[in-house]
């Protein structure tokens, strides 16, 4: 459909579109005019995050807490719920009345309680919106009289106020305070316990007495080590000494010829002769005959004379030889020395011992005094939080005697001067636009449902003739 039909289709429904036009701009401008204004007022809360709200002390095992943190968002939200609580709607609207908010409520025979239809409706006009990432709170209430708009949400906003006082009040003070009680005398018991075993065990300075001990370990173990190979130096000595001297005292060659020496020369030849003697008494007598057994015992008595006499030669040997006494009398200082160092090693690992017991029953008290010092942080952990919140309770108190919060008013309701709707300038706007497409759809509408031709064009397409003439239609 090119542009002239569309002009042409205009021009022939004019009538119709201007009375459609006409009529629902009318009755949407009038409409508009006709409905009641509604107002809204609007308040703003500051809810500032306390040291109670941001960390509260949760449930825990033994002594020890877990602390649940609240961010900005969840802290709006809670207040928002609040906020928007029936119990809240139901004082400003008993505050109010109901005949002030909604007096066809007490007019309408179907409505059987009056009050909490109107509870149920304040609610349902009451907006209330947290501003994000903020602990701000927006609250805005919608009505048709401005005066009850701004009262209703200023109402609102105490009664807020109230029952956040009475949320945040600390009704177990009286238990904290008992715990607190019991923790500082927990406390005071755990400090008495390391005292006095630090006085019975003498454990004030642990790390400097187990730097001494183990300085004077190292020490004595030092010059344990050092007796040690002293004594095996020692024992080497005097067994080569023993091995020189033993040496010297087999070796006859190492001492001077002497009267004994001549004795004994003079005794074997004795020996010599009676042994001579005694075999040629043996070949003429008998082994009974006197004679034989005076000449055994004559050769008895002197091998028992040269016996006698070597070993007090060999005696000379040992005694003579100043080599075999210088080595005697290092000896004898050898084993001194070895006999003093055994006694000196005797008491160093005797010292050593005590030294490790010490030391053992350093780290025991060391042991004891570190689950002393713990238990002794965890008593005070312990009282330290419950101090907290004793105090937070006295604060909390003392704000509930002298009604404060910390819900800090940004910005009271204030009467609205405008509505905010019905938007006179939008809806005759709206209503234009809705006359005009209206009309515009009734002309399409008539010109598709019409059974006639309106231009040749239709009659050639519906014919397949050509058309010869047309005659302009002529009104009157």
């Amino acid at each position: 459909m090119s542009i002239r039909d569309i002009i042409r289709v205009l021009f022939k429904h004019k009538v119709k579109m201007s009375l459609v036009f006409l009529t629902i701009t009318a009755v949407i401008s009038g409409g508009t005019f006709l409905l009641a204004p509604v107002y809204e007022a609007k308040a703003s809360l500051l809810v500032k995050l306390w040291k109670e709200d941001s960390s509260r002390l949760g449930l825990g095992s033994g002594n020890s807490g877990t602390y649940l943190t609240l961010s900005q968002d969840e802290l709006a939200n809670t207040e928002i719920q609040v906020l928007t609580s029936r119990e809240l709607a139901d004082k400003v609207v008993r505050t109010l009345g109901v005949k002030a908010l909604y007096p066809d409520l007490l007019q309408d025979p179907k409505v059987q309680d009056p009050m909490g239809a109107a509870v149920d409706a304040f609610g349902q006009d009451l907006k209330v919106t947290g501003v994000r990432k903020s602990n701000v709170i927006t609250i805005s209430f919608q009505h048709s009289d401005p005066r009850v708009t701004a009262r209703a949400v200023n109402l609102l906003v105490d009664a807020f106020k109230e029952k956040h006082l009475a949320l945040h009040s600390d009704p177990q003070s009286s238990f904290i305070g008992s715990q607190l009680e019991s923790f500082h005398q927990k406390l005071r018991d755990s400090e008495n316990s390391l005292q006095q075993f630090q006085q019975s065990n003498n454990a004030f300075s642990l790390e400097e007495q187990r730097s001494l001990l183990l300085r004077q370990r190292t020490d004595l173990d030092t010059s344990y080590k050092i007796t040690r190979n002293t004594i095996r130096e020692l024992g080497n000595k005097i067994a080569s000494l023993r091995a020189q001297m033993n040496h010297i005292s087999r070796n006859n060659t190492r001492y001077t010829h002497t009267e004994r020496d001549r004795i004994v020369i003079d005794a074997k030849s004795k020996l010599l002769e009676l042994q001579l003697k005694e075999q040629e008494l043996r070949r003429k007598y008998t082994e009974s005959n006197r004679l034989v057994v005076n000449a055994r015992r004559e050769v008895d008595l002197v091998n028992q004379f040269l016996k006698e006499q070597e070993e007090g030669i060999a005696g000379k040997v040992k005694t003579g030889n100043p080599v075999y006494q210088s080595l005697e009398l290092e000896l004898f200082r050898a084993e001194g020395d070895l006999n003093a160092q055994s006694a000196k090693a005797s008491s160093l690992k005797g010292q050593l011992g005590q030294l490790d017991q010490q030391i053992a029953a350093l780290d025991l008290s060391e042991n004891k005094v570190q689950n002393l010092r713990r238990e002794i942080a965890i008593n005070e952990k312990n009282f330290r939080t419950y101090a907290d919140r004793q105090e937070e309770a006295r604060i909390s108190e003392a704000m509930n005697n002298l009604k404060l919060s910390n819900v800090s008013v940004i910005q009271s309701a204030s009467v609205p001067s405008k509505p905010i709707k019905p938007n006179n300038k939008l809806n005759v706007l709206l209503g234009l636009v809705l006359g005009a497409i209206s009309s515009l759809t009734l002309a399409y509408v008539c010109e598709s449902m019409a059974q006639t031709f309106s231009d040749p064009e239709s009659v050639e397409a519906y014919l397949e003739l050509p058309v010869l003439l047309s005659i302009p239609d002529k009104e009157g």
